[in-house]
């Protein structure tokens, strides 16, 4: 890593400059841990170059969260101030702020905590921020997800590596530039090729207008409608003024909205999946009309059935999306233990929330108006992976012939 540097200020460049896409004006900001200040440093420096007016940090620290989490009761940690939602919305409505979040730290991080209270606070806290979810999952602001190594979180990634701190990191530290194609050298043009890829297969979906999608795996057998006029959407999104922005760095999916009345058979999980601090492994889920009607998991069965069966929506599907097997973070072989990289690893599906810019005109609809369409509304979104070398989906088309989408886990078309 004798090259680290210049690639932390490529990596920064690029999620300025390709990841929220900053212009001149644009306010920004980041949600990043007190240990990543070299990147944070670099990531306000490359927006202020790029025209922001203001660049505005929001600061996390996984120690003080299992302190607050540890001492603090369930109803005032929950709890968000009349002035923390003020500002929120006056960033949103009003600056129409930019925001980038930084993943980094222990996936493990809230592990023995009681599972009633980690739903209580993200069910309140994810609640009381209504406008700042509404606003991104619209796209009525352009956002992006990106990652930074953490000693905390590299040595789940690379466990015979644990005992070496400097080595562990480094190494989660280059798989990442790697899979953000920093590694390349162009990045950008890079991303610009990698999206053209990805919206081929988009485009394609589009065209069909498929009535639903068929999957098969062990463990597995799903099928989920699909609404009218939905759009597939996948690397870029578009923020009103019809400026891009990439949501998800890496990312490798091509995704849209399910119709949440019309989801029937059974699903099992493929790769961990890391919630609120904990460890979820070996999802089972059963649908019947659409819903949820029981989910079990090896480990952490508590948090996902608190998920589902106590938040509004959190019996739905919100996001179902295609993912090939050959993808350059499947091939690497790693488990992240972070959803933003391993649903790029594997065909996954969400809990709650749909996007409303997955079917025509969704992001001018109302709440009911979405439900009507199939349109699944909740304020959870958590994503979890079914997909494995070993899945065939096959498409439906409206006429009820079957038409195939995925062969032993690569694209069939």
């Amino acid at each position: 890593m004798s090259d680290f540097n210049h690639n932390l200020a490529k990596y920064a460049r690029l999620l300025i400059e390709k990841g929220i896409n900053v212009k001149k004006g644009d306010h920004v900001m980041v949600y990043i841990a007190i240990n990543q200040a070299p990147l944070a440093r670099l990531l306000a420096d490359y927006a202020y170059q790029a025209g922001a007016s203001r660049v505005y940090f929001t600061w996390t620290d996984d120690h003080l969260q299992r302190l607050d989490y540890e001492h603090v009761d369930s109803p005032e940690l929950a709890h968000v101030p009349d002035y923390t939602i003020a500002r929120e919305e006056d960033l949103i409505l009003n600056k129409k702020i930019s925001r980038l979040s930084i993943v980094s730290g222990d996936p493990d991080n809230l592990n023995g905590i009681s599972s009633d209270k980690i739903s209580q606070v993200q069910s309140e806290r994810g609640q009381a921020l209504k406008v700042r979810r509404e606003a991104t999952m619209k796209d009525q602001v352009k956002w992006t997800v990106a990652a930074a190594a953490d000693y905390a979180w590299a040595k789940h990634v690379f466990p015979e590596l644990a005992d070496d701190e400097e080595a562990c990191v480094a190494a989660l530290w280059q798989a990442i530039f790697k899979t953000c194609r920093i590694d390349q050298e162009n990045p950008i043009a890079a991303w610009d090729s990698h999206c053209r890829n990805l919206e081929a297969k988009a485009k394609y979906l589009n065209d069909q207008q498929f009535k639903a999608l068929h999957y098969q795996a062990p463990g597995t057998n799903l099928t989920i409608g699909l609404p009218d006029q939905h759009i597939w959407t996948c690397a870029e999104s578009f923020n009103p003024a019809g400026q891009p922005f990439i949501a998800n760095m890496p990312t490798e999916e091509v995704f849209t909205a399910p119709d949440t009345r019309n989801i029937e058979g059974y699903v099992t999980s493929t790769k961990p999946l890391s919630y609120a601090g904990a460890m979820i492994t070996g999802i089972k889920a059963h649908f019947k009309a659409g819903q949820i009607t029981e989910i079990t998991a090896d480990t952490g069965q508590d948090i996902i059935q608190d998920l589902v069966n106590n938040n509004q929506g959190g019996r739905g599907l919100g996001e179902v999306a295609l993912v090939p097997h050959s993808s350059p973070i499947s091939q690497s072989n790693l488990t992240y233990y972070t959803t933003l990289f391993d649903e790029n690893a594997s065909n996954h599906i969400a809990i709650g929330a749909a996007y409303p810019t997955n079917i025509v005109g969704g992001e001018k609809m109302t709440d009911q108006e979405l439900i009507d369409r199939g349109i699944n509304r909740s304020h959870v979104h958590v994503d979890f992976m079914i997909g494995s070398p070993d899945m065939d989906i096959d498409a439906i088309d409206q006429d009820g012939n079957r038409v195939p989408i995925f062969r032993q886990g690569e694209w069939a078309f």
